[in-house]
Parts: structure tokens; C-alpha cells; sequence
């Protein structure tokens, strides 16, 4: 059954149109009056709906009865990343999404080849969490992990409370904490890893410095190993 995300509005009983991403996702699978789809608004628990009817450009939908459905990991993994070049971040994020990431935090480093700001760096933010938002529809998810605006480390001030991790190839470098459910913050960098001085600074703002065994993995590669290991062994059933 068609799952599709519909962030305003859900309510039982409710007849709505949806949001033209949505809307178009009807159209294109040929879904019919009366056909049933699934709709989440990303906040947690999803919908039944049929499709009452359908326009040119709008699809409106009838919205039945709320089930507090959830698959998300039993711990929460925030991602902080350097951004990969070329479209790696999206890759990134999409499988990011499917492993239950509660949050992205893409960010600008010294050895970023990525550059951005202002309205590019707007509208990369938001194709960023359309894709998140893509993956969950397909993965099953009910949550939307929220994509952050881009930020630049040396200015990046992260939120209090988690537990902090940096990925590192530093001799000192112990385990991810695999134990233990409490929340945690995951800073990974692009090719080329942090850069000497950033691991410092990371290190001096609380980050424990943990490794992945001996093999060096690629900047796309490295985050999700570290995200898989930490949410697939404390799933919620």
C-alpha cells in the first residue's frame, strides 16, 4: 500500500487535499477514487485514507483511523557530517533515514570540497530533507529525521544533554558505545577526515574519539557503519 507524507491536517475523519509532492505521487501510481493509501505527518504514528477524488493537478483523500505505529530505533542518533562532493550527501542521507537517524547536521570544514551558503545552501538544505522524506515513506518509518540548515564546524555550537562521539584514526581511539540507550551526538568528516586542529577542537567540547577497526572507510561509509552498529541492535520491536 502507497505510503506518503501529508505534515498538516491529519485528523480522523478529516477530508483534505494533499500537498503537491503527495499529490503527485498518486497521480503518477494511476491510484483511483476509492483506493487506500497511508499517509504519517513525520511526528510519529501514521493514517488510513482513501482517495476520494482526483483533479489535475490535486488529489484530495478521506483520512480514517490513526495507528500508533512505530519502528524507530530504541536510541536516538543525531549525525553531524562533513558533506561529501558530488551528490554522496544524498545517498547519505537517504540511507541515514533508513537506519533511524534522529537527526542531520550537515556541516562546512576545513577539507570540505562542497561550498555553499545563502540561497544554495537554502535550497540544497530542503532537497536534503525531501529525500529524507522520501525514505521514510519507502522504509516505513514514521518519523522524519529534520535536516538542519548547513552550518560551519568552527561555529557550530551542538546541543547539550547528548552523549558526543567523533569518528577517528587516532591510536587513542576506543569502541562505539554500543551499550546503553542514552541519546548521542555522531561527528563524522568529509574525504580526508577532520583536519588535525577541528578533532582537537572536538575533543576539547566534550567528543569521545572512537574507531571502526583497522579498515579506513569513506566519508559516506564511515557515519552509516557507525549508525547501523548503533540503532540496529536497539530496535524498538
Amino acid at each position: 500500500m502507497p505510503r506518503l507524507h501529508c505534515p498538516d491536517g491529519l485528523a480522523e475523519g478529516a477530508h483534505l487535499a494533499l500537498p503537491p509532492a503527495a499529490a503527485r505521487h498518486v497521480q503518477v501510481l494511476r491510484l483511483q477514487p476509492g483506493d487506500a493509501l497511508t499517509l504519517f505527518d513525520g511526528r510519529g504514528g501514521e493514517w488510513s485514507a482513501r482517495v476520494d477524488a482526483m483533479g489535475r493537478q490535486s488529489v484530495t483523500v478521506h483520512v480514517g483511523a490513526h495507528a500508533p505505529r512505530e519502528c524507530e530505533p530504541g536510541r536516538d542518533i543525531h549525525l553531524a557530517l562533513g558533506v561529501p562532493a558530488n551528490e554522496r550527501m544524498d545517498w547519505l542521507v537517504e540511507k541515514a533515514t533508513e537506519l533511524g537517524a534522529a537527526s542531520i547536521q550537515p556541516l562546512v570544514t576545513e577539507r570540505t570540497v562542497l561550498r555553499l551558503a545563502g540561497e544554495r545552501a537554502d535550497k540544497r538544505r530542503a532537497h536534503w530533507q525531501a529525500v529524507a522524506i522520501a525514505a521514510c515513506e519507502q522504509c516505513g518509518g514514521n518519523r522524519v529525521p529534520p535536516v538542519h540548515p548547513l552550518a560551519d564546524l568552527a561555529r557550530w555550537s551542538p546541543a547539550g544533554g547528548l552523549q558526543r562521539c567523533v569518528l577517528s584514526l587516532a591510536d587513542d581511539a576506543g569502541p562505539l558505545p554500543l551499550a546503553g540507550t542514552s541519546p548521542l551526538l555522531l561527528l563524522s568528516g568529509p574525504e580526508g577526515g577532520l583536519s588535525p586542529r577541528e578533532e582537537a577542537a572536538a575533543r576539547a567540547a566534550g567528543f569521545q574519539p572512537v574507531r571502526l577497526g583497522s579498515r579506513v572507510l569513506r566519508a559516506e561509509t564511515a557515519p552509516l557503519a557507525a549508525l547501523a552498529a548503533l540503532t540496529l541492535g536497539a530496535t524498538a520491536p
